[in-house]
């Protein structure tokens, strides 16, 4: 793959990414795959998916765990619905997400994407011990088949992301960076927390957001990419700084209204492209 394609958070069946009708027309070769739901995860399901992809020379660079019953509609649901966090939820989605990687080695793809949730603070507590303790089970699983953890940015500190990464010691283990997120979540600046977590970052979002007037309390605001608070050059900048040469895969989720979506999706392409030829030369 070359350096720095640009990539889309893409779709079938479930889920918030676009589909690959909107790939293909784009002319993206890249997607971060968000997984479908289980009765969808079948291997002739994968085989089919895969012919889509070779006829229109796609790759599938992370496959994200998407689960029923997550709700985003305000940061206290995302509390206590999301990922790997709510302790009733855990051992179920654990089994889950075992299946949604044997899924993505079908699909051919070596990075499991997730948006864990929100960390408990408590690093001395029964539930922190056995967040940890499940991720490095998870994490030897993927390990054993050849895959990695993408862990991704938003509910978390920097500081908090990688004392938790420290806690799991696990090698195969790092972040999808998400710049936006810091800002929606009110975790802190985007910019400083990738340099921060640079080691560690091996995917990233190119989105944007605009901070609340109550961070941590209720949303920002997710914006086109270029339009909000990140600064979209600084975030290229820094990845070059970091060493990252992966792709730049577009978010933008209005899913509601597809034509728009995928109009800013090909505003952010061409913002891009411009940034990659100032950035990287």
């Amino acid at each position: 793959m070359d350096k720095y394609p640009i990539g889309v958070f893409a779709s079938i069946g479930a889920g918030l990414g676009v589909r690959l009708e909107v790939v293909k027309e784009l002319g993206i070769h890249t997607v971060q795959l968000c997984c479908p739901h289980k009765e969808m995860r079948t291997e002739e399901n994968a085989k089919k998916f895969i012919e889509k992809l070779n006829e229109i020379g796609v790759k599938i660079t992370v496959v994200f765990c998407d689960f029923k019953g997550e709700s985003y509609s305000t940061i206290q649901t995302t509390r206590e619905t999301i990922g790997l966090v709510p302790p009733d939820l855990r051992a179920e989605r654990k089994q889950e997400i075992r299946e949604i990687a044997d899924f993505a080695k079908v699909l051919g793809c070596d990075r499991i994407g997730i948006h864990i949730g929100f960390i408990p603070h408590e690093t001395d507590s029964d539930d922190y011990r056995d967040l940890v303790a499940t991720l490095a089970e998870l994490a030897d699983y993927l390990k054993a088949q050849g895959q990695a953890f993408h862990l991704e940015t938003g509910q978390e500190k920097a500081d908090g992301l990688l004392q938790f990464l420290q806690d799991v010691g696990r090698d195969n283990i790092f972040i999808n960076f998400d710049p936006a997120n810091m800002i929606l979540y009110g975790s802190g600046e985007p910019i400083p927390a990738l340099k921060k977590l640079g080691k560690y970052v091996r995917s990233c979002h190119c989105k944007d957001a605009k901070w609340s007037d109550k961070p941590g309390d209720t949303w920002g605001c997710e914006v086109p990419f270029g339009t909000g608070d990140v600064n979209a050059k600084a975030f290229l900048e820094t990845l070059k700084e970091i060493g990252y040469e992966g792709p730049l895969t577009i978010e933008r989720e209005i899913p509601a209204e597809p034509e728009r979506q995928k109009a800013e999706i090909s505003q952010a392409m061409d913002l891009i492209e411009s940034l990659k030829k100032e950035v990287w030369g």
